[in-house]
């Protein structure tokens, strides 16, 4: 009775899915220091900060290095960084609040991947599918404070509710679908591949036809708010504030830039997407049992997220074959053909191929749970901060392009390379413009700066005060 207790558990979804939760939760106060996208989880921080210290106000997300202007930038719906500032208005601000709510919404993820798989396909595909998305590339994103897997858990949410509609005629599944599809696209629009195969159910006969066109209905009223976001409001914020977190590319643009990095490209599908090349194996012979046993609407639901894929690559351009995190709206789908071809092998196979699958999947991405002892000296650049520059005060810091310095710093100003900071008549333009200090990072390629008056100095970091 005991041995068969076990297996039961074992079996059970829901086991793995709060096992690798609580796995997860290693590290999970950590401030972005990591070495893969702190810059993007700093990024995020601010504009959630800038939430709690500025405005709630959710339209017009701010922040810090835009030098003297407003701030605002055209970037996807802050619903996530309002999910952290609704944290931080209770407990105070915190650098970590964002991973856990990642965390915790990215593991309801699996769940309703887990239900939508099994309500499509079975029960063996669906915890095949399950387990290798757990430990793909969802592994580690699930806890950066980053809004990827949180904008794909919402859609398969809201995926799930549409079924429970379709099938069962269940109103709140359709307003489930509605509120949670919305959101996770307003959240990140490239969820929108998800939520594409929402347009299949149409051409299912056996659902009755007043309830195929209510689903539509919905179905273009989600779309509507996230069209007016992207289309009609970003636009907007970009036009009129200058900044606009994304750059569209046109086909023939997009084309030129994707074609240097093919090999970034295939590196993208055959090991950043799974973090394991036996997943890999098995999403193509998934993929090869797929469109040989399975007719009709489903051969067709794949070709269109295959479209899609195709058209996000060449519209982002260069962005997507040397940015990893761009392929995650995808790789359920990748995680789900894999679990479609473990399951045509014998069961006590299966579970060998699991097990590979998911200690090459973790090995491969236990660094992201570790922050370098080197890195920890940014923590307190603000407490420097505090005791020189007022809060209004805008600085200047050679950051590059990366926002982390500066958000460290806890001021606002321009994030500039280092040989910019040798260029005194650049220096003074930017102080003509307000900038009160000039913060370097002594481990940005630049030590000191001799034309200036120093008023701070140690082993990392040099403040100078513009008079």
């Amino acid at each position: 009775m005991h041995c068969f207790k076990v297996t039961a558990l074992f079996k059970d979804i829901r086991f793995w899915i709060l096992l690798f939760f609580v796995i997860r939760l290693f590290g999970i106060t950590n401030a972005p220091l990591e070495t893969g996208h702190s810059w993007r989880q700093c990024f995020t921080n601010m504009v959630t900060r800038n939430l709690l210290e500025q405005s709630p106000n959710v339209l017009y997300p701010k922040v810090d290095i835009l030098g003297n202007s407003s701030g605002v930038i055209g970037s996807e719906f802050p619903i996530f960084n309002y999910l952290n500032y609704l944290i931080a208005k209770l407990f105070g601000f915190q650098h970590w609040y964002g991973r856990l709510i990642n965390l915790v919404f990215s593991s309801l993820g699996l769940l309703y991947f887990y239900k939508t798989i099994n309500s499509i396909f079975n029960k063996e595909v669906a915890f095949n599918a399950t387990l290798v998305l757990t430990t793909s590339i969802w592994f580690a994103f699930s806890r950066k404070i980053m809004p990827d897997t949180f904008s794909v858990s919402l859609l398969f949410m809201g995926v799930y509710g549409g079924i429970s509609y379709i099938k069962e005629n269940k109103i709140s599944g359709l307003v489930a679908y509605f509120i949670f599809c919305t959101l996770g696209m307003l959240a990140k629009i490239p969820a929108i591949a998800i939520f594409s195969l929402s347009g299949f159910v149409v051409f299912l006969k056996e659902v009755p036809k007043r309830r195929r066109i209510v689903f539509t209905v919905v179905s273009v009223l989600c779309v509507m708010p996230v069209f007016t976001w992207y289309f009609v409001w970003v636009p907007y914020l970009a036009k009129t504030f200058g900044y606009n977190l994304y750059a569209s590319k046109g086909m023939i643009q997009g084309l030129i830039e994707v074609k240097p990095h093919l090999d970034d490209l295939a590196e993208k599908f055959y090991f950043s997407a799974t973090h394991s090349f036996l997943a890999t194996i098995c999403f193509f012979a998934g993929t090869y049992f797929f469109l040989r046993t399975q007719r009709g609407i489903w051969r067709w639901a794949l070709l269109t997220v295959a479209i899609l894929l195709a058209m996000f690559i060449v519209k982002t351009g260069a962005i997507f074959p040397t940015h990893n995190y761009y392929i995650i709206p995808f790789v359920p789908v990748i995680a789900l053909l894999a679990g479609y071809g473990i399951s045509k092998v014998p069961k006590k196979y299966q579970v060998v191929l699991l097990l590979v699958i998911g200690v090459e999947g973790i090995a491969n991405q236990q660094h992201d749970f570790f922050v370098s002892p080197s890195e920890m000296y940014k923590l307190e650049l603000e407490n420097i901060a505090d005791k020189l520059i007022e809060q209004n005060e805008l600085v200047i810091i050679n950051g590059g392009k990366s926002p982390q310095d500066m958000y460290f710093s806890h001021r606002k100003g321009w994030s500039v390379n280092s040989q910019f900071m040798r260029n005194e008549s650049r220096l003074d333009s930017l102080q003509s413009l307000g900038a009160k200090f000039i913060v370097i990072n002594k481990n940005n390629g630049l030590k000191n700066l001799s034309f200036r008056k120093k008023v701070f100095d140690n082993e990392n970091y040099t403040i100078y005060k513009l008079d």
